[in-house]
């Protein structure tokens, strides 16, 4: 399909050059007659249009290489756009500020567990590559703590009642080797709290919602 600019840049090379073809017509037809010159007349004639073709010829060439660079420019124009919002999309996802899904795994935890043991696990899910992380349907954004003692854990003014579940984003396989090694995260907190059960699963698609919170810093700004 024809993009508007070029559309356009041909549209003035016609113009163009529909002018130039009428006035040579007209200087034409204000010459006497072809019949009345002489031979060297005629040579004269020739060589005058011939060099008023090649003029014309050159101003073609000139004028389809202004199409094609200003072309070139709006293709690449373009793609600069194009890249540079793919980018934002991508930041914006993953500081919080819209929803995420892809590969992960889903942690469930039951029993009785401090805010600073589901940190720890939290934390884990972090080292290990998480892109990102919710538990029930908070997202983990910078600021967002799980606290609270046993049977009274809260996560941004919201409860979390036994059996909570955790998802996160990131290689199934990676994340799932981190939390369950032997003498790992999930082990250490089964052996502090009596009765506390971790599952993981791998799952091929997980959902993060967005941050409820306010991520605009209040205090920095960008140093550009």
């Amino acid at each position: 399909m024809i993009r508007p600019q070029a559309r356009w840049s041909m549209t003035i090379v016609a113009l163009i050059l529909g002018i130039l073809v009428v006035a040579q017509l007209r200087s034409q037809a204000a010459n006497p007659g072809l019949s009345d010159l002489s031979a060297q007349e005629l040579t004269l004639v020739i060589a005058n249009v011939s060099t008023r073709n090649e003029g014309l010829r050159s101003e073609v060439a000139d004028l389809e290489q202004t199409v094609a660079s200003l072309t070139d420019a709006h293709d690449r124009g373009v793609s600069a756009l194009g890249e540079l919002r793919s980018d934002l999309a991508a930041l914006e996802a993953w500081a919080g500020l819209t929803p995420v899904t892809g590969p992960g795994v889903s942690i469930r935890v039951t029993g009785a567990i401090s805010g600073e043991g589901v940190e720890d696990l939290l934390n884990e899910l972090r080292n290990a590559g998480a892109e990102a992380i919710a538990v029930e349907d908070v997202r983990v954004a910078p600021g967002t703590v799980v606290y609270g003692g046993l049977g009274s854990l809260s996560v941004e003014n919201t409860p979390l009642v036994d059996g909570f579940e955790i998802r996160a984003i990131g290689s199934p396989q990676i994340l799932t080797g981190t939390l369950t090694r032997a003498g790992g995260v999930i082990a250490q907190l089964g052996a502090t709290y009596e009765g506390l059960t971790i599952s993981v699963t791998p799952l091929d698609a997980v959902s993060i919602p967005a941050s409820d919170r306010d991520l605009v810093p209040g205090h920095g700004s960008p140093s550009l």
